[in-house]
């Protein structure tokens, strides 16, 4: 038989999260962001969940060819824009929207031949200080691609710092609106984090409106929350989108002072049973989650002991004494009766994030697509 890990895509939880999205920003239409593979859950896997958003966002042409070959046939941005002249032709080809952040795409722009007009998105650096043109010089940048052939509409755009956390987006807010006041142009400035924490909640007084004709669900489309540890899944009424899930193939009885796993950076402190689970960092689990990190056992809640191997672990069983040979670990996601391990705070106990360890699973692990709905 094959080794008993696999990982599960749930399209109705992308499904759910998108409308999630969407509740949020009821007056804007959303960009479902599918960057880096659909954030390692399969741009494939993923599009029957994501199908319903307005557009997809992304980085590179070759998932841009990937979506297209779906059959989609409505917007899809290159978040990045594109990284030489001869994109163009390909977005040309395409039918793709694109982002502007530098005077170099614009001089492509300027260059390129082509019969159907570009829609760019002009990006402004508000204070993130990654891409885009600075407050002083973006309306230059708004004449010269307006003075193009090669450029149909221009849409405005921007990305906060800050969103998830306590100093907010205000500041990049005032100065997107100081320097786009009277430019014409839909609008694009909220991530995951702004979508949900200055959107619209239900039962909640509405924040101070926040124009947006397009946002962007990233990972929150995939059931992980933005701003963790401060708000989970489960306060925002999201729902992981990818389990990973393994069994037990060993047991073992420790007595007082045995240790566990290389470097014997475990010491048992007590008679215990651990039990050896067929999951190891080989698979996309973190190598830096150590002693306490927290996974279920036949949906019980219990904790790693010592370091995690290239293709084992171990896992303390004292909460579920029942527990033997073949039972069900469920690394991140959805366990059995009803149980559930957010992936939030797997990557917390490993000193990274949620984003990190959808997208670092490996290619070993076996991917199933199922639906619920």
């Amino acid at each position: 038989m094959p080794r008993p890990i696999e990982a599960f895509i749930h399209v109705d939880a992308l499904r759910h999260n998108l409308a999630r999205a969407q509740a949020a920003a009821p007056d804007a239409r959303v960009w479902a962001v599918v960057k880096a593979n659909a954030y390692g859950h399969g741009i494939e896997r993923v599009f029957d969940g994501l199908r319903s958003a307005d557009g997809f966002a992304l980085l590179d042409l070759a998932e841009a060819e990937r979506v297209r070959a779906l059959g989609w046939r409505a917007p899809i941005l290159l978040l990045e824009g594109v990284f030489e002249p001869r994109d163009l032709e390909l977005c040309s080809r395409l039918g793709l929207w694109h982002a502007v952040h530098c005077a170099e795409q614009i001089d492509w722009l300027a260059s390129h031949k082509t019969q159907q007009p570009h829609r760019v998105f002009l990006k402004m650096n508000s204070g993130m200080n990654r891409l885009g043109f600075t407050p002083e010089a973006f309306r230059s940048a708004w004449v010269r691609l307006n003075a193009l052939p090669q450029v149909d509409e221009i849409s405005l755009m921007t990305h906060f710092s800050d969103a998830d956390g306590p100093r907010g987006i205000a500041h990049q807010v005032a100065v997107f609106q100081a320097a786009t006041r009277d430019l014409p142009g839909e609008r694009s400035l909220s991530n995951s984090a702004a979508t949900l924490r200055y959107g619209a909640q239900p039962g909640q007084q509405p924040q101070p409106p926040l124009r947006n004709d397009w946002v962007r669900a990233g990972i929150l489309s995939y059931g992980s929350a933005p701003d963790f540890p401060e708000r989970s899944i489960d306060d925002w009424g999201l729902r992981p989108a990818m389990t990973l899930r393994t069994r037990l193939i060993g047991l073992q009885s420790l007595r007082i002072g045995d240790t566990v796993g290389y470097g014997s950076a475990y010491r048992a402190q007590h008679p215990m049973r651990i039990g050896i689970a067929a999951c190891g960092y080989a698979d996309g689990y973190p190598r830096h989650a150590g002693t306490g990190t927290p996974v279920l056992v036949d949906g019980v809640r219990c904790t790693t002991v010592g370091r995690v191997s290239m293709d084992m672990l171990a896992v303390d069983l004292t909460p579920v004494p029942g527990a033997g040979h073949g039972s069900e670990l469920t690394l991140w996601g959805e366990g059995p009766n009803g149980s559930r391990l957010p992936i939030d705070e797997v990557a917390q106990a490993a000193g990274t994030i949620g984003y990190e360890l959808m997208c670092a699973l490996a290619q070993r692990v076996p991917v199933r697509v199922v639906d619920a709905a």
